[in-house]
């Protein structure tokens, strides 16, 4: 199955599927931020246990952003802050 039937299945099976020109990129360079902060999130437990429904993986993801401090958030915001 190619990539292009792939989408279609996708489109037609999946209701709130989001199209991937609408996807964000995987580029930590491009956003150097938000990949530390996801990098935290990971290592802080959102796939501990495996995940069976996006609503399970929102909570997840709820879960653990609001158990990571502030300062935490702040030292990834800041590169130069990190290396100190």
């Amino acid at each position: 199955m190619n990539v292009r039937v792939k989408l279609e299945v996708l489109q037609r099976e999946t209701p709130d599927f989001i199209s991937p020109d609408l996807w964000p990129t995987n580029s930590p360079d491009l956003n150097p931020v938000d990949h530390k902060i996801w990098a935290v999130m990971h290592q802080r437990g959102v796939y501990q246990r495996k995940v069976h429904t996006i609503d399970e993986l929102k909570q997840r993801l709820i879960e653990v952003w609001c158990g990571l401090e502030q300062s935490t958030v702040d030292i990834q915001s800041n590169p130069i802050q990190s290396l100190l």
